[in-house]
């Protein structure tokens, strides 16, 4: 470490600070790099740089256990057994009665609902922008309680997970809901591996590299030809918009940030993560400022033969 410092502080002596950020953009593209980084660290359930709290959901015990997220790993804070939805497999439209198989934000907290709800309800991201690409439908996909009246008929939900209430109180208090994520999968959970999340940081920063220089033929070759945008733009039309983009010669300068990588549970037979983050970015022409955006990116990715290829993005 004493070495690489020198070598760099030389470097930025001799060289300046644009040949000193060169050499540290080539780490971070380098699987390696990454390999080493995450010595030590438990990604099973992902890498986490901004999430703090993770929801998992196994549909088929079914139970919902939630982990903090610590250092180099997870924490277990809590598990208990669930309802889940009446329909089997992955949610596919509105009134399926299923309870969908994916990754997915808490996005807020409901309280005062009708008592059949219990205390208070987490309310989902579903359906993603993934699952709008797909065409999935239906919505009010929740993490709530049960009737405070004591009263349940049914032992399945219409796609909600239901809990204990007092367990559902109790998960409430813990968890951050602006940094929470809920994973949810049926019979057979597939870990991530450090290759895997190596390989994912690696290929991000090089998908931003060749984003930021304008190369467009490497950059067309991140994404899947089963690629479709959230808007339902596909992989053809997609890339004609992108290829008009690139011929304005724009210069780019691109930060991402808050990097977060899920396993992402499917019924398609694809080894898919939802890899989230901050991304700023600057787009110049003839010196002057034509767009500017900074906010969260998401990346619905295949990892296969070693390298990503980018099934849809948000």
């Amino acid at each position: 470490m004493a070495k690489a410092m020198t070598n760099l502080l030389t470097t930025y002596k001799e060289q300046g600070i644009d040949k000193v950020q060169s050499i540290l953009d080539g780490y971070l593209t380098s699987k390696e790099f990454w390999l080493n980084y995450l010595q030590g660290y438990d990604v099973n359930f992902g890498y986490y740089e901004s999430v703090k709290y993770l929801f998992v959901a196994n549909k088929s015990l079914p139970n919902l256990t939630l982990y903090a997220v610590r250092d180099k790993g997870l924490s277990q804070l809590d598990s208990i057994s669930a309802l889940v939805g009446k329909g089997k497999g992955n949610k596919i439209k509105e009134g399926d009665l299923a309870t969908p198989i994916g990754v997915y934000d808490i996005l807020e907290k409901l309280t005062g609902l009708n008592q059949y709800y219990g205390p208070l309800a987490l309310t989902t991201s579903y359906p993603n922008s993934y699952d709008k690409a797909l065409n999935k439908t239906g919505y009010g996909i929740w993490i709530h309680g049960l009737p405070l009246d004591g009263h349940r008929k049914n032992e399945k939900t219409r796609g909600c997970i239901a809990i204990d209430n007092k367990m559902l109180s109790k998960m409430d208090k813990s968890i951050d809901l602006k940094h929470s994520k809920l994973i949810t999968y049926e019979d057979v959970f597939k870990p991530a591996s450090k290759e895997d999340i190596a390989t994912l940081l690696a290929d991000l920063y090089k998908w931003k590299d060749v984003w930021e220089k304008g190369d467009y033929k490497d950059y067309i070759a991140f994404y899947s030809k089963d690629f479709v945008r959230f808007d339902k733009m596909k992989y053809h039309a997609f890339a004609e918009y992108k290829k008009r983009i690139f011929n304005k010669k724009q210069v780019k300068h691109i930060r991402i940030s808050a990097i977060d990588i899920s396993p992402y549970p499917n019924d398609l037979g694809k080894n898919i993560f939802l890899i989230t983050f901050n991304q700023n970015y600057k787009a110049y022409h003839d010196g002057k400022l034509s767009f500017t955006s900074n906010g969260r990116k998401e990346l619905y990715v295949e990892l296969k033969d070693s390298k990503f290829g980018i099934l849809s993005e948000k």
